[in-house]
């Protein structure tokens, strides 16, 4: 790990930067892909597939014989496990449901919200180095409570065309209505289109590897939403000298562990901390199974000292992390002082590990500094909202002079009419009466 100690704050941008992700270089490819399903369907999706995934497959569709068998294989501690998340998942985003309130502007003059579930969704899970069962969940369970009438899933297959067990299981559990054996940019490709077997949707959630990532961003530029961009995974810790060594270490690994480009960052006001952690994390490594990929990351992430509290907190501030771990004294007036983070997690009790799976916040979170614009995925990322007005005669006639007014300065004068005509009525009734 890089030691960086009381930087300059004209080096916090380079000290800062992220791993790069190139997926500019990668847009040929993935275009052409893109190209290739849109035009020819599940053909495209099933031929792209046996080079990608290595699996030759006949038809896409996971069966309902395939899922009940792949609940089979679930053990009975995981599938509690999961269930134990998904009630908590559920209870934090039921809380998100919007209620609209009607509102008169100006006497006559009634405006109102109304919440409205994107009717398509399209969620992408990866296989790779881990099923993310997780992610179903996360997805899925907001996707049911805002109302989506089709949830579709597309997923990477093994090399015997089989889908994780766990991830048909949490999909089932969710509330999922069509599961997909496809991976990477095709599958993109299918639910942003459209084939013969899997439906168009109208948003693309879920994270991915640089093609997804970048497969992602093409299809949404005119033809689909997606849920955000997205990058490599990141955790910031932020502590003092009454953090625990080892709870540090590990949160920095547990990040670290997701892939060779994830970035773990500790920034902290003492020293002694810093030291301690570094030896902890060398300790901790060595006992992972993922040691490879987490000494990949590790390697490129950074423990910062920097010389007060006011400076630790402005430099997260200017990170803006995906996760940002609080383990200080005074870790709740610290967090009151955060603008910049995707999910923030609050002593030396509550690790990342606990929004990641089971304590009921998203896990899909915006990276790459995207935190300084972007929220995570909530229960409004699955709903649309449609705004109502009505007008009495009594409203048009309050604010229609105002209406007339804007729009003959902005040379809109079928605008102005629109007003006009109406006005015209509402005296000559009046007259009549």
């Amino acid at each position: 790990m890089k030691i960086i100690e009381y930087p300059s704050r004209d080096t916090w941008r380079e000290i800062l930067k992220r791993p790069v992700l190139e997926t500019v270089n990668l847009f040929d490819t993935v275009q052409k892909v893109i190209n290739d399903v849109r035009n020819e369907g599940d053909s495209a999706v099933i031929a792209y597939e046996s080079i990608f995934d290595k699996v030759n497959l006949d038809t896409l569709a996971v069966t309902e014989a395939e899922i009940a068998e792949g609940v089979e294989l679930v053990d009975d501690d995981l599938k509690a496990a999961i269930v134990l998340a998904k009630n908590n998942i559920e209870k934090f985003h039921e809380a998100q449901r919007f209620v609209g309130k009607k509102v008169e502007t100006t006497e006559g003059v009634t405006c109102w919200q109304k919440a409205v579930a994107i009717e398509k969704v399209g969620l992408y899970i990866p296989g790779g180095t881990a099923p993310l069962f997780s992610t179903v969940l996360m997805l899925a369970i907001p996707a049911k409570i805002a109302g989506c009438g089709e949830i579709v899933l597309c997923t990477p297959p093994n090399r015997e065309g089989k889908i994780h067990p766990a991830i048909l299981f949490a999909a089932q559990l969710a509330g999922v209505n069509k599961i997909f054996k496809v991976g990477g940019i095709q599958a993109i490709a299918a639910m942003a289109y459209g084939t013969e077997s899997i439906p168009k949707v109208y948003k693309i959630f879920g994270p991915g590897n640089q093609y997804v990532t970048a497969a992602k961003q093409l299809v949404s530029l005119r033809d689909v939403a997606i849920d955000m961009p997205a990058g490599p995974s990141e955790v910031e810790v932020l502590a003092d000298e009454t953090a625990n060594a080892a709870f540090v270490a590990a949160d920095l690994i547990s990040q670290a562990e997701h892939g060779v480009d994830s970035q773990a960052i500790l920034i902290t006001t003492s020293n002694e901390l810093l030291q301690a952690v570094y030896s902890e994390v060398e300790k901790q490594l060595s006992e992972l199974p993922r040691e490879d990929i987490a000494r990949q990351s590790i390697d490129n992430s950074k423990l910062i000292l920097v010389k007060d509290m006011d400076e630790a907190i402005e430099m997260t501030n200017r990170y803006a992390p995906e996760h940002l771990i609080i383990e200080t004294a005074d870790y709740l007036s610290v967090g009151e002082r955060i603008i910049n983070a995707g999910s923030v997690f609050l002593g030396a009790y509550s690790p990342e590990s606990a929004g990641d799976y089971a304590s009921g916040t998203n896990h899909t979170l915006p990276t790459n500094g995207y935190a300084h614009a972007y929220s995570g995925v909530s229960l409004d990322s699955f709903i649309r909202k449609i705004t109502f007005q009505e007008l009495s005669t009594t409203g048009l006639q309050n604010i229609g002079p105002a209406i007339e007014i804007m729009a003959a300065n902005e040379q809109l004068h079928g605008h102005k009419n629109a007003v006009t005509v109406r006005l015209h009525a509402i005296n000559q009734s009046t007259k009549n009466d």
